[in-house]
């Protein structure tokens, strides 16, 4: 790897402080790209980007290798004078409605759990917790007693270099307190496993799967669209859950549509078959 791309892993590391796994993809998918062009890639142009895209058929690989290329050119035309940075438009992708559980759903689901011992008393404090923050899985692994503070749960290990902060629902703190409560406070991570350790993310999903059959990701939907059909405003909804753009948000906006769409359909008497 030649010192341009060692520079930018380090930016992704020290600067946006992403996940190896992510700065691994990241630059995996640069070498690709240079090993396609046979050229520095301070000299590519626009027609070289397209080419190479042209060679990759999945759209959503294609959409990732973008991104990733232009994650890199914004870097360098930051960090470095002269840099032209290629051109490429993204593949049109069939819009997909995320999985998301109404409440009563989820409400079902943790009746499930025997809170009479400390490991579903966690189970039931996670869940509810899932559902009541929208927080990532790799942000609840991370979080501790210090950022439970006053209702309000401090996110410091969001994605990138950001972070945020999400009030709590009454029932989730309760459930939350509940667990606290019961189990050993000598560590300062907020969930831990079964020998008393940081919980981690396989584990995380292992326990939504058993309760939900879901993973985790669905209660950040499931938390995001219960805000919008609830009338929450997009923005807000997008501060809450972290996201850098507004139009990763807006995603959200077609469930509310489509709710809109068959709430007619069932009460309106010209939506049915006969009247």
């Amino acid at each position: 790897m030649n010192q341009l791309l060692e520079a930018y892993q380090e930016h992704l590391t020290i600067i946006r402080s992403l996940s190896q796994n992510t700065i691994e993809a990241y630059i995996k998918d640069l070498l690709s790209f240079e090993d396609y062009i046979q050229k520095d890639l301070l000299e590519v142009q626009s027609e070289d980007l397209l080419s190479y895209l042209s060679t990759i058929q999945n759209p959503l690989t294609q959409n990732r290798h973008l991104s990733s290329i232009n994650s890199f050119y914004n870097f360098a035309q930051e960090n470095f004078d002269n840099v032209i940075k290629p051109q490429g438009s993204f593949a049109k992708l069939p819009q997909k409605l995320p999985k998301y559980l109404d409440n009563d759903t989820i409400m079902q689901s943790l009746d499930l759990i025997d809170r009479s011992k400390l490991l579903g008393l966690r189970d039931y404090a996670i869940i509810v917790f899932l559902y009541a923050t929208g927080v990532r899985v790799s942000e609840l692994i991370n979080l501790t007693k210090n950022d439970y503070q006053n209702n309000w749960i401090k996110v410091r290990y969001a994605k990138g270099s950001k972070q945020r902060v999400v009030p709590i629902a009454n029932f989730a703190q309760k459930a939350l307190d509940n667990y606290l409560e019961k189990r050993d406070n000598k560590n300062e991570y907020l969930f831990l496993n079964y020998k008393g350790n940081p919980i981690s993310r396989i584990s995380i999903f292992k326990i939504t799967q058993k309760y939900c059959g879901v993973s985790p990701h669905v209660f950040r939907h499931s938390y995001a669209t219960s805000l919008i059909l609830g009338g929450a405003d997009l923005i807000v909804v997008s501060e809450l859950l972290g996201h850098s753009s507004l139009e990763t948000t807006a995603i959200y906006t077609h469930i509310s549509q489509a709710h809109l769409r068959d709430t007619i359909k069932e009460y309106h008497p010209l939506s049915k078959d006969k009247i």
